[in-house]
């Protein structure tokens, strides 16, 4: 029999339960699916209660914005903390951790005697559902070989379905109870619900399936001829570079619709058809990198972000928003995902919690950086215009980091098979 890493072999355990492709790794995947898509909430929660915390602390709006910087700067903290926890100990550590980040941040938050207070329980949430996506990514690559792109894919679709199936509940919460009694049953949902999902991953992968991982994954890389060192920077460059120019559409749409005079509900709905064409884009890319790995299908996915950014430029009916939204939605969203079937593709599978979380880290602070800098260029110029061909920008040069790394795989394996 196979030993599995954390179990003692007997004649009566179950070897199968630890292989890759099996019947558990498909019940692991979907369980992880579940857990994201609840921990997620804490992605969304702050957006959907903004109006009524900033009614309730009689503050700006930029103040009362704070809230989702600290989340979102929690959560790519999280992303390397928790995959460490994940790599040392085990996911379901890094799980019970973040369900219990997410429980207290959400109970401080209901209590929040001020805006800070809230602020800061902001960034506990944050930090707490950081454990439901990076780490998951990684530990379901453990699970899949053939099918890892989808697999992978799968698992990152429960933050986009967190933000579809949870912004609504929480409004209606919000508008019936108050926010404060709806964040403490949110933060108690969050325990009552993950600690028990968590069981179900409690099982490691074989550990001679994590060796041979591990030793294609350090050829995989010798292919390259550079320092993991510099692959994991191209890695991050690449993702800041993504996600400033993925910010655009996603954060300010609401208030490009508004500034064009079609209101922001249809800003917000274009923003519903990105995340909802976002999901079947991730689905679409696994598929596709499970075909012609993480870098070509990053690279694709990459290009043809460029494409529906460059549309925005020319096109800006009402009709033709809802197209290219739709569209952009559809192109970028399997882009995230790629990071991580990257860092599999690259680096041992010990490492692969906190190579991703730091990938991960790297997207959210292009996601924060992007959302910023376009709205400081629309103060500037008093138009998106600029906006859109910064975002372009910062798409070329990921873009470019792909080109690369594919050009360079391919050219050194051709440059080794006639040697």
């Amino acid at each position: 029999m196979s030993r599995v890493i954390g179990q003692t072999s007997s004649p009566t355990s179950n070897t199968k339960s630890g292989e890759v492709e099996s019947t558990y790794a498909w019940v692991r995947l979907f369980t992880a699916l579940a857990i994201g898509t609840i921990g997620s909430i804490g992605m969304w929660s702050v957006v959907v209660a903004l109006p009524a915390v900033q009614a309730e602390f009689a503050v700006a709006r930029a103040d009362a914005s704070l809230p989702f910087t600290f989340t979102m700067f929690g959560f790519g903290l999280g992303a390397v903390a928790m995959g460490q926890l994940a790599d040392r100990f085990s996911i379901v550590v890094a799980i019970i951790c973040g369900a219990t980040s997410l429980a207290a941040g959400y109970i401080a938050a209901s209590f929040a005697p001020s805006l800070w207070m809230f602020t800061f329980a902001s960034g506990l949430v944050g930090l707490g559902a950081s454990a439901s996506f990076a780490p998951l990514l990684a530990d379901m690559s453990h699970w899949f070989t053939k099918r890892r792109g989808i697999a992978v894919a799968i698992v990152a679709c429960g933050n986009y379905l967190s933000g579809t199936i949870w912004p609504p509940v929480i409004q209606h919460f919000i508008e019936t109870s108050g926010w404060r009694a709806t964040h403490f049953v949110i933060g108690l949902l969050c325990l009552a619900t993950m600690l028990p999902l968590s069981v179900v991953l409690r099982r490691r992968i074989a550990m001679h399936l994590e060796t041979a991982e591990s030793a294609a994954a350090r050829g995989a890389q010798a292919s390259l001829g550079i320092s993991s060192n510099a692959l994991m920077a191209l890695i991050c460059i690449a993702g800041v570079g993504c996600c400033v120019a993925m910010s655009m559409p996603q954060v300010h749409i609401v208030a490009y619709c508004g500034d064009l005079g079609y209101g922001v509900a249809r800003g917000a709905e274009m923003l519903s058809f990105m995340l909802g064409f976002g999901i079947i884009s991730r689905v679409a890319s696994g598929f596709v990198a499970d075909r012609i790995g993480g870098v070509a299908t990053l690279l694709l996915g990459s290009a043809l972000q460029g494409v529906a950014l460059f549309l925005y430029l020319f096109f800006d009916g009402l009709i033709s928003l809802y197209v290219i939204s739709a569209l952009f939605g559809l192109f970028q969203g399997g882009i995230v995902p790629m990071y991580a079937i990257i860092v599999r593709e690259y680096f041992p599978a010990k490492q692969a919690g906190t190579r991703v979380g730091i990938a991960i880290f790297a997207t959210i602070v292009g996601m924060a950086f992007g959302g910023w800098i376009s709205g400081w260029i629309f103060d500037y110029t008093g138009s998106y215009r600029v906006a859109f061909l910064n975002g372009l920008a910062w798409n070329l040069m990921n873009v470019s980091i792909a080109a690369w790394l594919l050009l360079r795989t391919r050219t050194r394996a051709t440059s080794l098979a006639h040697a």
